[in-house]
């Protein structure tokens, strides 16, 4: 120890550092201390003042102690070893709700639970206070939210990086007519315990301005870019906390502001509205989620929070490298970037400019290192989501980026010619420069050009990928594709949402399928047992039993738990289907309407879905199903064997009060569409049988549960490339099949809706006019089929639950562990780096 001039001890920087990480006491008794010291001390409440909200923020600080702790050390850890690490970048995260997933992360859930009884507080009360955060909206935020926890879990170095939205995509109700309406969803209302906001690390983002040829800040003559204006980020790191490990990693979120937020001049001018125009369009950026880009101002603002979102996150990861490095030589070594999927494409430009323009790097120099660490996912088959920015929009807002673009795409067309002499036709389908009477910058093209792996997230995405879309890529680079089946977390897909099953599978093998989900195959051997397929149904029927009043208390519906429930939960799509569930909903109703004796298995159909507020048709499919359902709930001639519940604003809180209910799982999207799907791997976890297409894992979901456990219908890819060669005619199934015409036009009469009698025409017309792209008529009656066999499956109580069984025991494969594994082992080539506490 050092003495200062006052005489005071004071400790050494090497004695700081060298001081062993150590944890908060992890007792009932500090934990409960702990909770009491954050109602007062940051919350200036007492026992008597406070509210269940205050107790829950008391709770949560208490619970972040902890895991600042093991945070702090994981970070030392990295930093003393200056180890390599994964940048993962993506504009959402799905998230849900941190703190009963921290809890039990950190291993407390039974001592935080004895903590809060003793404090008279029901744990599961408190945990309903958290609301879901808005940082994401479909499976592509809940993939990147799993791969987080697995990535921290796995002991892998990582950050996360994203924007901290102040309002996530939108809250959704139904108004009395079952119209979705959309109401803005302003997560951070109330506050939230867990971002912590560093202003140190700022960083500033420049925009829009021109390019002309100056000197640089390294004395050479190049273009220089002449910003004429410049957004502020601020991070907010959220940790991730690992399951049964020391490692926390954290997403570090960005927030903007203005560069000046206020004009003191123009106030004093007495024009105080400008004064503060500046930040209020500046904070916009990470206002919402998603904004709707139908018009050229949501386009611009979609093109905007990518760049920011992006220059701040390859700024901060600079940083981190020159903090422990000197020189450009390792930063190969040292840096592995994910794209997810082609939103964060444009930090491939944003790099080179950095690399270029700002380190003074050469172009080959700068090139070679960026095409060594940016490795690229795609998530879509769908050509049309493939995300393209025009070329004037591009220039307006980033006219350095688009020179840059230009040039890579010039040397790029030169190796595409060096390979196919004379080919235009290559160039055309190649060039990152779509060409037409307004060029577009393909940003799939720009990702594909610049990362050194391409991957698919399943196995049969992959091959269509190498096969369609990505096909003269996949020619030019074979090497660099590869597949990664998504996966997802046990730890709050199973442990997490369905307590009553996790702790029967540890009564009958033990915990350690937790962090290793290939153990449940040891249920197999209890799938014939009739105690456990007693005890497992049980389980499925108490959360069923839950999952009714939950429809009872959401949507006024009184329902069975006795009947199967039939669960389609996703976002809203044409090409998912949903339409054509509500087809074999009508089918069902109209049998029972003309044979009252007819013998069905009661079914609930359980929904829950956002549409795109500018997406017109999903809004509609919303809209038939609400009115279809008000008939079919109402009706006293089918004596209750059918019911119809869509459940509100579906997230992942209510996934996790769904999913373990389920009976069935619809999967049902056309061949050839769905690139992966993770909502079948959780259902099917919980002990839900799926009816599918050979689309997305639904594949490989097959091969790991056996054809017998599992209801495949409908065209194949290879069938539905034949029909579209033959020519798709929608009325030819329509005109053939009385049953399916008879439904159809049911649906269009206006019986449903009486006061608006041409309310679904155009759901009609996309399946009959306009082609029906995805091919509804074509598979109705292999679904309506494939709905028979399960009806006759379940009346086989022991059949059944054998089924559900084998479905939770075989699907270890699909766990984001797995994933994450082989992310790090052949895209980033990352170690696990194990941390001591």
């Amino acid at each position: 120890m050092k003495i200062n001039p006052s005489g005071q001890k004071k400790e050494s920087a090497a004695n700081i550092d060298e001081t062993p990480c150590a944890e908060l006491s992890n007792d009932v008794a500090s934990i409960k201390k702990d909770i009491l010291r954050h109602l007062k001390c940051s919350l200036a409440r007492d026992t008597t003042t406070a509210q269940l909200h205050d107790w829950w923020v008391a709770t949560c600080l208490a619970i972040q102690d902890r895991s600042l702790d093991r945070f702090i050390c994981t970070q030392a850890e990295h930093a003393k070893n200056n180890t390599r690490r994964v940048y993962y970048l993506s504009l959402e995260y799905l998230m849900g709700r941190l703190l009963r997933n921290n809890i039990s992360n950190l291993g407390l859930m039974e001592n935080a639970t004895i903590a809060l009884s003793e404090l008279n507080l029901d744990i599961h009360k408190l945990l309903e206070e958290e609301v879901d955060m808005g940082l994401g909206n479909g499976g592509l935020g809940r993939l990147a939210a799993c791969f987080l926890d697995s990535l921290a879990t796995l002991d892998y170095p990582a950050i996360g990086y994203g924007i901290m939205y102040e309002f996530g995509l939108f809250r959704q109700s139904f108004d009395k007519q079952g119209h979705q309406m959309e109401n803005a969803d302003n997560w951070l209302h109330g506050g939230n315990p867990w971002p912590i906001r560093r202003p140190e690390n700022s960083v500033k983002v420049p925009l829009y301005g021109v390019v002309e040829m100056a000197y640089n800040s390294c004395g050479n003559f190049s273009p220089r870019w002449f910003p004429a204006g410049a957004l502020v980020g601020i991070p907010c790191d959220i940790p991730i906390v690992g399951y049964g490990t020391k490692t926390v990693n954290f997403l570090r979120l960005w927030e903007s502001r203005a560069s000046n937020d206020f004009d003191f001049k123009t106030f004093n001018e007495g024009s105080y509205i400008e004064a503060v125009q500046q930040k209020a369009v500046s904070e916009t950026i990470s206002k919402v989620l998603y904004p709707n880009d139908k018009t050229a101002i949501g386009k611009e603002l979609r093109l905007v929070q990518q760049i920011f979102f992006v220059s701040c996150s390859l700024q901060d990861l600079i940083r981190r490298y020159k903090r422990s490095n000197k020189g450009w030589q390792d930063f190969p070594e040292k840096v592995a970037i994910q794209l997810n999927d082609t939103h964060p494409a444009i930090a491939i430009a944003e790099l080179m400019r950095l690399f270029v323009d700002v380190e003074c790097l050469s172009w080959d120099e700068a090139w070679n290192i960026t095409r060594q660490i940016f490795g690229y996912t795609n998530h879509t088959l769908l050509p049309e989501a493939l995300e393209k920015w025009s070329v004037p929009l591009f220039e307006k807002v980033l006219p350095r980026h688009l020179q840059i673009i230009y040039e890579i795409n010039r040397r790029f067309m030169e190796d595409v010619d060096s390979h196919w002499p004379g080919d235009d036709s290559k160039k055309r389908a190649l060039s990152i420069i779509e060409e037409g009477s307004v060029k577009m910058v393909r940003m799939a093209h720009l990702a594909a050009v610049a990362s050194h792996a391409i991957n698919g997230v399943a196995a049969l995405h992959t091959q269509l990928l190498k096969e369609s879309l990505f096909a003269d890529f996949y020619e030019l680079w074979p090497d660099r594709f590869q597949n990664k089946t998504n996966g997802i977390t046990p730890r709050r897909w199973l442990r997490g949402c369905n307590f009553l099953l996790s702790t029967a599978i540890d009564r009958k093998i033990g915990p350690d399928w937790t962090r290793d989900l290939d153990k449940l195959r040891q249920l197999e051997k209890w799938a014939d047992n009739p105690d456990f397929q007693r005890e497992f149904m049980g389980i499925k029927h108490a959360n069923k039993v839950h999952l009714a009043g939950l429809i009872k208390s959401l949507c006024d519906v009184e329902v069975s738990p006795d009947a199967l429930f039939d669960v389609q939960i996703k976002r809203l799509h044409e090409y998912k289907r949903q339409h054509l569930n509500l087809l074999h909903i009508i089918t069902l109703y109209r049998r029972l309407l003309n044979n009252p004796s007819l013998e069905v298995v009661p079914r609930v159909f359980v929904f829950g879905a956002k549409a795109a507020p500018g997406y017109d048709l999903a809004r509609d499919i919303i809209y038939a199903i609400n009115a279809v359902a008000n008939r079919i709930n109402n009706d006293a001639r089918i004596q209750g064997k059918l019911k119809i519940a869509f459940l509100p604003d579906y997230r992942v809180t209510l996934a996790e009060q769904i999913i373990p209910a389920a009976d069935i799982s619809e999967q049902i999207s056309t061949a050839g569409k769905e690139a992966s799907g993770t909502g079948n791997m959780k259902l099917a976890l919980n002990g839900s049988l799926t009816i599918g297409t050979l689309d997305g894992a639904n594949v490989e979901i097959r091969e790991e549960v056996g054809d017998d456990n599992i209801f495949i219908f409908g065209l194949n890819v290879e069938e539905v490339r034949e029909l579209w060669a033959r020519g798709y005619n929608p009325y030819d199934y329509y005109n053939q099949d009385e049953e399916l015409k008879a439904v159809v036009d049911w649906l269009s009469s206006g019986y449903f809706t009486p006061e608006e009698p041409n309310a679904f025409i155009s759901i009609v017309r996309s399946i009959l006019d306009y082609g029906d792209p995805f091919l509804v008529m074509a598979d109705y009656r292999s679904y309506v089929e494939a709905q028979e066999r399960v009806d006759a499956a379940y009346r086989d109580k022991a059949r059944w639950a054998r089924m559900a069984i084998l479905n939770t025991a075989r699907v270890g494969k699909f766990s984001s562990d797995r994933t994450i594994h082989e992310y790090a082992k052949d895209i980033w080539k990352l170690k696990a780096l194990p941390v001591s506490v």
